[in-house]
């Protein structure tokens, strides 16, 4: 088992591995890939898993993205759970949760779990090796993360890490939730952030925009929950592959000037110089990883 160090900043608790490689800043970019439709995307990121699949044996570990991001994907994979023509495939899968409101009931509607299991549907967890959600429903968060972590670790890391972006104030952006001016370094695995009023809305309402069959006693238990879980930039940078998609810029037109602030940003060659542009603008980490595809859709306007 692996041992994690912990630090607190601003009421931000970060969990990092104790054997971290040196961070050293290399921008590699980002080159968005345009496609023309939703399904378009999701057949692209199956596309992506498939490649995995071929170019590795024995198991896969994929991060499932939450919210609009993915659900072609997860409908996509759903359908093929419905036959066998991907149940080899599918019996490799140990498949993550990357954040999740805390303290929340596992069986809440406004949970990822719930809305995962509405769109992927019973045949797909039925079929996959295994499925690790982040617990939400324990007095103690941080134990149960570290659990979490551990597996993570005990099987590999993740050969996809499956992100999406999401809009902040002044035109930044968190990845997974890693929250501007939350404190995450480049050791960071893991994080729990307090959350806000503002995140709670865009959930609630994204849920809800998003079929998701919701009842008042869960929007009630969710409006309490105080913290997100997250992986951090550690999760992100070792990661075998990062693929995002960005798909929803027509119900989410801030994304329009934040994915352009990504991809125009240059992250600095000083290390102390770009570790606050990360802090200040938690996508650009996705410009350290070597090995990622970003689908979008011509809404984004580029």
């Amino acid at each position: 088992m692996n041992t994690f160090s912990r630090e607190v900043d601003n009421e931000n608790i970060w969990l990092s591995q104790n054997n971290q490689a040196e961070f050293t800043i290399t921008d590699y970019g980002v080159k968005p890939i345009v496609l023309g439709t939703e399904a378009e995307v999701g057949q692209a990121m199956l596309q992506e898993l498939y490649k995995t699949a071929q170019a590795k044996e024995g198991d896969i570990n994929i991060a499932l993205l939450g919210g609009r991001g993915a659900q072609e994907l997860h409908r996509l994979l759903g359908a093929l759970a419905q036959t066998s023509e991907q149940d080899e495939l599918l019996g490799r899968l140990n498949v993550f949760t990357q954040d999740a409101l805390a303290p929340l009931g596992m069986s809440n509607s406004f949970s990822f779990v719930r809305d995962f299991e509405r769109i992927l549907g019973v045949a797909f967890f039925k079929k996959i090796k295994s499925f690790t959600p982040m617990q939400t429903d324990t007095q103690d968060i941080e134990s149960a993360l570290i659990a979490y972590l551990n597996k993570l670790e005990e099987l590999g890391g993740l050969d996809i890490f499956f992100i999406g972006h999401g809009p902040e104030e002044n035109e930044a952006s968190h990845l997974a939730y890693i929250k501007p001016f939350s404190g995450a370094k480049p050791q960071h695995i893991a994080g729990i952030i307090p959350i806000s009023s503002s995140i709670l809305e865009h959930h609630i309402s994204k849920f809800k925009a998003g079929g998701s069959l919701v009842n008042e006693s869960d929007e009630t238990e969710c409006r309490a929950a105080q913290y997100i879980l997250t992986l951090g930039p550690a999760a992100i940078l070792q990661a075998k592959k990062i693929v995002q998609s960005v798909v929803d810029a027509d119900s989410a037109p801030a994304k329009v000037k934040t994915y352009a602030n990504v991809l125009n940003t240059k992250l600095s060659s000083n290390k102390e110089e770009a570790l606050q542009q990360l802090n200040a603008n938690p996508g650009l980490w996705i410009k350290l990883h070597p090995n990622t595809k970003s689908f979008v859709l011509p809404n984004l306007g580029l």
